[in-house]
This record gives structure tokens, C-alpha cells and sequence, in this order.
């Protein structure tokens, strides 16, 4: 069953809580995709440690992050690149997670080679206080930082990958998801994910030596990650991304999903 669900206005005091009908999405509710993320998939999918779980006191404020799936095309099959955490991190130690992380300040003014294409950029800058463009830059940004793979283009840039004479490379991204992180970790994020094929977004598939913050990075087929430790929101994505990459199917709407009153919530644009 399908019914409008107003979802937040850019402007709203709270954009986790308040609404405006100017913005509403479909609520198509897909419970198989789901099911991932029920209390008992939990348990083997996403076991919750000590250290990213609050005891007490009001959830954090999610922080806006950005992350991108990288895919490639030139085997039997297409392979996504994932890479593990380090054990010694307070969020999510030792879980394998696509490239990306907090969005910085200066990323709604880096420069940037190519521009976002206008799809990406209205679904990607909707319900949100962020430009789309530094979204899709503090992508760019993260998977170099912590992978050495340059999504760019010559060009002047900030940071090292200005300093190496390259600029990012927007124009292959396409926004295909969001989702803000459970009220009962220590540490939150409302994340958006983009995602490129390699042969088209990277400057060069050889990392760039003294890059990479990421352990074990790996380019692995839709049915060897689900055999790695994933985060669960993680493995809902990698349904989203076998679903784009079905020719057979027609493309899905992008998921918002987010938590209400103790329970997972799905909306799509």
C-alpha cells in the first residue's frame, strides 16, 4: 500500500522531525528490503557493540555525510568496492562500508571539474540545509582520502588532491540514497550515497601510494559482500545498488531511510 508522507523542508527548525507539504515523497514501504534491519537480522547482521551504543541521555544530532559506490564493469560480473574499519574506531570497528564520511565546511566552496548532472542535484540538495555540491564533494573527497582512488579531473582543487593538480569529478555521480543512522548510537550520521562506474568517474584505477585509511579495500561481486560484515543500513544499500545495476528492472526511487518513534521508516523520492 502506497500513501503520501510529508517528509522535512530545508528550512524546517528540525529536519529529522518537522514537515512541510511541499516536500512529500511516496511511503512504499518495501518489507523484503526491510527485513534486513529487523531486531533479529540485527543480531547476525549487525551486532551492536558497547562502544558505539549510549546508555543514557538524548540521541546526538546526526551529522551530514556523504559516501560513494564505486562499481565495475569490465568483469563477468559487476564488483563494488568496499573496505574495512579499522578495530580501534568508536563507530562501526572492523565493518566493512563503502568510502566516505563527515561533510566538511569547505566543501559547499571547492572547485570542482565537472558539475553534478541535474537529477543528482535535485534529489541529492532536497530536504536538506547542505548544497547538493558539497554532498557530492565530500564523496569525492572521502573515497580519496581513505582509498587513494581519484574521482577527478586535471584541475585546481583544494587539499591534496589540488596539491596533485586534479579537481573532483561530479558529473558521473548519481544519488541514489539516504539514511540517517539509529538514535541509539553514541555517534550519528545523516548519510547520502552516490553512486559511479569506474570506467567513468576515475582518474586512475591505481590508488595513489601513501593514500588510504580504509583496511582490506575490495572489489567484490553483489553476493561476496553479502558475505562480509556489513553494517546493516550498508547491506540495504547493496539491495538498492542490485537493483540499478538489473537491467531488467526499471530504475527504484531513492530511499530516505530514518528512524520514528523507535522503529525503522522508508520513504522514497
Amino acid at each position: 500500500m502506497s500513501l503520501m508522507a510529508h517528509v522535512p523542508h530545508p528550512n524546517a527548525s528540525d529536519p529529522h522531525e518537522s514537515g512541510d507539504p511541499r516536500w512529500s515523497v511516496v511511503d512504499d514501504t518495501d518489507h523484503e528490503a526491510l527485513a534486513v534491519l529487523r531486531p533479529d537480522a540485527e543480531a547476525l547482521y549487525d551486532a551492536k557493540n558497547t562502544r558505539e551504543f549510549r546508555d543514557k541521555g538524548p540521541a546526538p544530532r546526526p551529522r551530514d555525510a556523504a559516501s560513494l559506490i564505486l562499481v565495475r564493469r569490465d568483469g563477468p560480473l559487476p564488483r563494488i568496492l568496499l573496505g574495512r574499519r579499522a578495530g580501534g574506531h568508536a563507530f562501526m570497528p572492523d565493518k566493512y562500508v563503502f568510502p566516505g564520511g563527515r561533510v566538511e565546511r569547505g566543501d559547499a566552496r571547492a572547485s570542482a571539474a565537472t558539475i553534478l548532472a541535474p537529477e543528482a542535484a535535485a534529489l541529492a540538495g532536497a530536504l536538506s540545509r547542505r548544497p547538493a555540491h558539497a554532498l557530492a564533494v565530500a564523496a569525492v573527497r572521502e573515497t580519496f582520502e581513505e582509498t587513494g582512488l581519484l574521482i577527478a579531473r586535471p584541475g585546481g582543487g583544494r587539499g591534496r588532491m589540488g596539491g596533485l593538480g586534479f579537481a573532483p569529478h561530479l558529473a558521473p555521480l548519481r544519488f541514489i540514497a539516504r539514511a540517517v543512522t539509529p538514535p541509539y548510537r553514541t555517534k550519528r550520521f545523516d548519510a547520502r550515497f552516490f553512486l559511479a562506474y569506474a570506467e567513468q568517474a576515475l582518474a586512475d584505477d591505481r590508488p595513489i601510494v601513501g593514500c588510504g585509511e580504509l583496511l582490506a579495500l575490495s572489489w567484490l561481486t553483489l553476493e561476496e559482500a553479502k558475505g562480509v560484515d556489513l553494517p546493516n543500513v550498508t547491506r540495504f544499500i547493496l539491495g538498492e545498488v542490485a537493483q540499478i545495476l538489473d537491467a531488467e528492472r526499471p530504475d527504484p526511487r531513492a530511499p530516505f531511510l530514518r528512524w520514528r518513534k523507535g522503529d525503522h521508516f522508508l520513504t522514497r523520492f
